[in-house]
């Protein structure tokens, strides 16, 4: 290598913001390989909180939504037991007993105004204004993501947004990103299949995606995922459907949800919960604190513990829709988070995205104001006020302890959970990554017309990328399944051979065109 050759890969080399060179761009730097992470991530913290202010006011992503109030009902069991045997959070005990809640759908990668027909997930959040405060459950459609580790999450967005240069989204940009992660198979296989294209939100189902944790009284844990299902059934569109809709609406869910509630046709979702003991679970060929990997729902069940109904439209769109906050660091008393790189990694950069995009006081606007007293000893900031004090407090004291009437610790509720942890601090991989079964155990469950519709949108999409991406991405669903990869590999030879021959045609079309208007300069 020459001394030149040398020198343009050094001003090429991967830096942070302060100039360090990046070595691993790959791994948060975790308790063990599993998590949890740890709080002097600098390089991911540096990353993730300027992510997070990247776009002004919109959102950086979810910038397209709707959204409903209603009301949570718990059925105060889990299966045939209590519920209060796996958590003491409050609004799960009693049967009947409702909690009111506002949700907020979107789009995810789109901006404010893009078509609600586009293949993209769709973000499913839930704000529970419980009696012990808020908690967010922010999901997604699809029950499973792209990528595993929060290190990876700029990258991903940006691959996806539109180009930098240009402004066109890429999907050569697109499947660049996917090619190199082949974690990504399986949430690729659910995209590019009907599944990519939710018909509305009224018949969306949701998930949160990543591994949380219960905790009951006497401080034990059991790792859970929530899950959201439409009693009004399942609907999602092809291709050919999502564009016919996008020819005459591109407002079309939006509108759909608002006039159903509207005309008093309240839509509804039972919440469903797989639980599995606290552990690393050896047995499987998973670590189930992998948000890319689904909990077979035959060994872990999904079981009904409550009941959502969305019965209010808002009253002003910005107010409530486009100023709500959701952060999946806001849990309650009797819900914990687990290890998931994902997870802990979106409860830094959720958060923080609010602080930024509405403000530092966006919890005192109505919306995301939890309905029952707030008392914090923070103060001042942009756009305060109120002063976040109780009845009775002195409001010369904001600060804790104080012996001169001020705010004091609350008692405990029950035994805190504490997972202990004996590991070298590292920026590894999980162990048990399996990034091919369940994406070839997913296409094979696919009915036939879901198949179809899956291959035909890959080919069409990878036929105009590069063919060194067009190799990776085959190869990675030959892994999952040989029919699969190769199938892909024929859709794109079949549409990459239409557009030879639609060019040759357009061509030829030209050259006659051409002619004719030689002939008739040559008369001039």
């Amino acid at each position: 290598m020459t001394t030149k050759d040398q020198d343009e890969r050094s001003e090429q080399t991967l830096t942070n913001r302060q100039g360090h060179p990046i070595a691993d761009n790959q791994n948060m730097r975790t308790v063990g390989n599993r998590g949890p992470a740890t709080l002097e991530n600098y390089h991911f913290i540096e990353k993730i909180t300027h992510f997070d202010r990247e776009r002004v006011p919109e959102r950086v992503v979810h910038a397209r939504g709707a959204g409903a109030h209603g009301y949570f009902e718990a059925y105060g069991t889990f299966g045939d037991e209590p519920i209060s045997v796996y958590t003491r959070a409050k609004l799960f005990q009693e049967k009947g007993k409702r909690t009111p809640v506002f949700v907020r759908f979107s789009s995810v990668i789109h901006g404010g105004h893009s078509p609600e027909t586009l293949r993209d997930p769709r973000g499913f959040a839930t704000k529970f204004y419980t009696e012990d405060g808020n908690w967010d459950l922010v999901g997604n459609n699809l029950k499973i993501f792209f990528i595993r580790d929060a290190m990876k999450f700029p990258d991903m967005v940006h691959a996806f947004k539109p180009d930098p240069v240009t402004n066109i989204q890429d999907m050569e940009r697109f499947f660049d990103f996917v090619s190199n992660t082949p974690e990504a198979t399986h949430m690729i296989t659910f995209l590019f299949s009907p599944w990519g294209i939710p018909a509305n939100y009224r018949q969306m189902q949701g998930s949160g995606v990543n591994t949380y944790k219960w905790v009951n009284a006497e401080g034990k844990a059991v790792l859970v995922k929530y899950h959201w299902e439409p009693l009004q059934g399942i609907k999602n569109l092809t291709q050919e459907e999502a564009e016919q809709i996008q020819g005459k609406n591109f407002n079309h869910a939006t509108q759909d949800l608002y006039e159903a509630i509207e005309s008093g046709n309240y839509p509804e979702w039972e919440l469903c919960v797989q639980m599995m003991e606290d552990g690393e679970h050896p047995e499987l060929d998973f670590d189930p604190l992998d948000d890319t990997k689904l909990w077979d729902a035959e060994q872990f069940p999904m079981v009904p513990v409550g009941k959502m109904v969305l019965d209010q439209n808002p009253v002003n769109y910005f107010a409530e829709v486009e100023q709500a906050a959701f952060g999946t660091g806001v849990l309650v008393d009797g819900l914990d988070f687990s290890d998931d790189k994902m997870l802990q990694g979106r409860t830094l950069s959720y958060s923080d995205t609010q602080r930024y995009r509405v403000g530092s006081n966006y919890l005192q606007l109505p919306i995301n104001a939890p309905k029952k007293t707030v008392a914090t000893n923070q103060r001042d900031g942009q756009m305060a006020f109120f002063v976040d004090i109780a009845p009775g407090q002195n409001p010369h004291i904001n600060y804790e302890p104080s012996s001169l009437n001020g705010l004091h610790e609350a008692e405990k509720s029950g035994e805190p959970h504490q997972p202990s942890y004996n590991a070298s601090l590292k920026r590894e991989k999980i162990d048990r990554t399996n990034d091919y079964r369940q994406a070839g155990d997913t296409f094979r469950k696919f009915e036939p017309w879901e198949r179809e519709e899956l291959i035909r949108n890959l080919g069409n999409e990878l036929a105009g990328c590069n063919p060194v991406i067009q190799k990776a991405m085959i190869h990675h669903f030959t892994q999952a399944d040989a029919d699969y990869g190769r199938l892909v590999a024929e859709a794109i030879e079949r549409r990459q051979a239409e557009r030879k021959h639609n060019g040759t045609n357009a061509a030829q079309e030209g050259m006659e065109i051409s002619g004719e208007l030689g002939h008739k300069t040559d008369g001039y």
